[in-house]
């Protein structure tokens, strides 16, 4: 009897996608060139893959995913309050601006300046996406099974 592989843990899945906002603004798409990753290898948000799970190629479908299981909720915390004097003096501060810090471990930070206040500059550290609730279509190509084993750790 013919049974197909579907999408779980350890399967290597070839689709396209697109990622859009509940107003229908395309975030993210693949367009027509498939994109490949392993379920668990940290290419996709777990509640990206998660939502595929049980799919099998040549199907397709769109899945609302919440803000928690996308990019997760806005975190107050991430919102802070910098001296204008430890930005670079040759940036033009705008409200708006992607700004890039590097933490005490040495990782890239990225951020988005939200307000200008004398010489106070709120910075957003929170993913663009944070909050947003999001719409994922995807069209899975084709799924191989390569391990039973959940690689996230």
């Amino acid at each position: 009897m013919n049974n197909p592989i579907s999408i779980g843990p350890g399967s290597w899945v070839t689709l396209t996608f697109a990622l859009k906002l509940e107003n229908g603004e395309l975030v993210d798409s693949t367009g027509d060139d498939p994109a490949q990753f392993t379920v668990g290898d940290g290419s996709l948000l777990p509640g990206f893959e998660t939502a595929m799970f049980g799919m099998k190629a040549g199907e397709a479908n769109t899945f609302n995913i919440p803000a928690a299981q996308g990019f997760g909720e806005l975190n107050p915390d991430n919102i802070r309050l910098m001296k204008r004097a430890d930005f670079n003096a040759e940036i033009e501060l705008s409200e708006g601006l992607i700004v890039s810090f590097m933490d005490p471990k040495k990782r890239e930070m990225v951020g988005i300046v939200r307000r200008l206040v004398g010489e106070v500059v709120e910075v957003d550290l929170n993913h663009p996406l944070s909050g947003r609730d999001l719409i994922f279509d995807v069209d899975i190509k084709a799924i191989e099974q390569i391990s039973n084993e959940i690689l996230r750790a």
